[in-house]
């Protein structure tokens, strides 16, 4: 298929939805489902109404392939989704909404913070913030709410690696804000007027209360640490310093505390299916229970290239996020007039890309339904088809973080069910997810801890 067509652009078809709503509903429910029955439907693109807002969907392989594409990269841009998330952190740009060659300064600024060097040599450090959170959090005997235990687990690794403390005091904060602001300024899923609940407004405030806690701090030991054993936000605080146009004294708080809302839903969501995904199919749980035994069982420290000792682990966590996308899609504006599979988009226009369509769908994925490890192995290795695969997004805002994200989600994960022995509170229970602000089990959902398997 090309992206450009010389002949008449096509009449996009608009998907069938109930008057006012629209396909919210649908949508709300299960967003990955419906985009990909409205592509077996319509095809690659076709438009959704939405609370009386019409927008235009490209769906597919060739949608992924496109945003990875020179013409992907010219025909949409970031910036008009997350400008509210700008304004109301009184900021001027953001990672996520920056395009061109400011995204890539920025990109590159924290390129070393966020990458899986940023983990190197600290495997120990993490296991150890792991073991302190399960010794705390999940205790033998109890239920726990996984989605919260993995948010509290999140926190304090993300803060302790990337950013040098872990503030479980504003966990509250930074969960409330983060869902208030995806939701209301940049998804626009609620109105704006949730803006003046005075919950809201508290959160904001302390979370602004912790930026300035965290760049106080960094100015003051600034040039301390040789730059290649800079974290995080020692690199940062050194490029503001430094080059205070690239990270202007405005734009701190939202950047020093921007590694807590990156992984605060999208980590703690993924996680907390994996649980639910090892635990729904016991084949699966005697794999990873067998090998992080192995791994962690031997006396010897572990390190970051002990990830590839966990094919189990890392397979059931890519099959995971097939199936339970965190970014179902992505959303752009068009940066200028353009045509994709002989439909035309105007510039200004809101797009959606569902680049995790092919993940359900038969052609590309055997069984798609079924959760099945053996489908990374080579010689298969379905994941490796063109577009077919996008679980950490697609284009030059493709996650920064996924290389480090995966040897966090392998290493907890091993460790977790190394230390633990967990079942669902009930055998038929099934998954019972949530959409807003971004799609991931529901906070309904819990384990029970049967006991130790091994101690810390």
């Amino acid at each position: 298929m090309t992206v450009t067509e010389s002949a008449p652009a096509r009449v996009t078809p608009t998907v069938r939805g109930i008057p006012v709503l629209g396909s919210a509903l649908e949508m709300g429910k299960d967003p990955a489902a419906f985009i990909a029955r409205a592509y077996r439907e319509h095809g690659p693109v076709f438009k959704v109404r939405l609370l009386g807002r019409t927008t235009t969907v490209i769906a597919g392989a060739d949608a992924a392939e496109f945003m990875n594409s020179r013409e992907g990269r010219e025909c949409l841009r970031s910036k008009d989704y997350w400008q509210g998330m700008i304004d109301e952190y009184g900021a001027t740009r953001t990672l996520t909404g920056e395009d061109g060659e400011g995204h890539k300064e920025l990109r590159e600024l924290m390129r070393r913070g966020y990458s899986r060097d940023a983990i190197k040599g600290r495997v120990p450090e993490l296991l150890e913030i792991t073991d302190r959170v399960l010794d705390r959090d999940w205790k033998p005997g109890s239920t726990v709410p996984v989605v919260q235990g993995m948010q509290y687990l999140v926190t304090e690794q993300l803060g302790e690696i990337l950013t040098g403390s872990a503030p479980l005091e504003y966990v509250a904060d930074i969960r409330l804000l983060t869902l208030y602001v995806l939701n209301v300024l940049v998804t626009r899923q609620r109105p704006r007027i949730l803006l003046a609940n005075p919950r809201y407004k508290k959160a904001r405030a302390r979370v602004f209360e912790l930026g300035e806690k965290m760049a106080a701090d960094l100015r003051a030991r600034a040039g301390q640490t040789p730059p290649q054993e800079r974290i995080l936000v020692e690199d940062i605080m050194a490029a503001h310093l430094e080059r205070p146009g690239l990270v202007p004294a405005e734009d701190l708080t939202l950047t020093l505390t921007g590694p807590y809302v990156a992984g605060l839903d999208t980590v703690a969501n993924t996680t907390a299916a994996f649980v639910y995904a090892v635990l729904k199919h016991p084949e699966v749980l005697a794999q990873i229970r067998a090998e992080a035994d192995e791994l962690f069982g031997s006396g010897e420290p572990v390190s970051e290239d002990d990830v590839r000792r966990l094919p189990a682990t890392r397979y059931a966590l890519m099959e995971t996020m097939r199936l339970y996308p965190v970014a179902v899609m992505l959303v752009r504006h068009a940066a200028k007039d353009f045509e994709f599979a002989g439909h035309a988009i105007k510039e200004g226009e809101m797009v959606y890309i569902g680049t995790t369509v092919p993940h359900f769908m038969a052609e590309y994925f055997a069984e798609p339904e079924k959760f099945d490890l053996t489908r990374y192995e080579k010689p298969r290795a379905e994941h490796l088809q063109p577009g077919a695969y996008s679980p950490y997004g697609r284009g030059p805002h493709t996650c920064l973080g996924k290389s480090f994200a995966d040897a966090q989600m392998a290493l907890s994960m091993a460790r977790l069910f190394h230390r633990l022995d967990l079942e669902l509170t009930s055998p038929g229970y099934t998954l019972r997810t949530r959409t807003a602000p971004t799609p991931g089990p529901a906070m309904s959902f819990k384990v029970r801890v049967k006991g130790v398997r091994h101690p810390g």
